[in-house]
């Protein structure tokens, strides 16, 4: 592909030349590489979120849903508000691997509107145990395994 502009010079009251001047030139090949460039990095940032987790399912239930993820180490969990809200997403210490901070990956603020969300990336392998703080009594709790 070859941008070019072309401009009329001043010239005496003859007939004016018409001259061209090559502004930038790129090559099919390089064009080729920045596009595969560019769809390889939009498939590894589609392929980075391994999970969707409803808070609250379709019909109103007050549970995660799927109840149970399982994703590879480095993958990234997003929870999204869906019915029943207000709802946080909040990890038990006593139910993710040794090592991992709870109060670090939990979102204890309230996620109030629908379609809301939050998410995780978890690189340590294992269980994780988790809740929603205001329908722990409902039974709204979930569980992540990283492989």
């Amino acid at each position: 592909i070859v941008a070019s502009t072309t401009f009329l010079a001043k010239a005496a009251p003859k007939a004016a030349p018409k001259q061209t001047k090559t502004v930038a030139v790129f090559s099919a090949e390089k064009l080729g590489k920045a596009a595969a460039s560019t769809a390889l990095a939009l498939t590894l940032a589609t392929s980075a979120n391994a999970a969707t987790i409803k808070l609250g399912s379709d019909s109103g239930a007050l549970v995660f849903e799927p109840a149970t993820a399982t994703v590879a180490a480095g993958e990234k969990i997003t929870f999204v508000n869906n019915r029943g809200f207000p709802h946080n997403v909040v990890f038990d210490e006593d139910a993710i691997p040794a090592g991992v901070d709870a109060d670090a990956i939990s979102h204890e603020d309230y996620l109030n509107g629908p379609g809301d969300e939050v998410s995780n990336t978890f690189d340590t392998p294992g269980e994780y145990g988790y809740y929603c703080e205001p329908h722990q009594g409902a039974g709204m709790v979930g569980k992540i395994i990283v492989k």
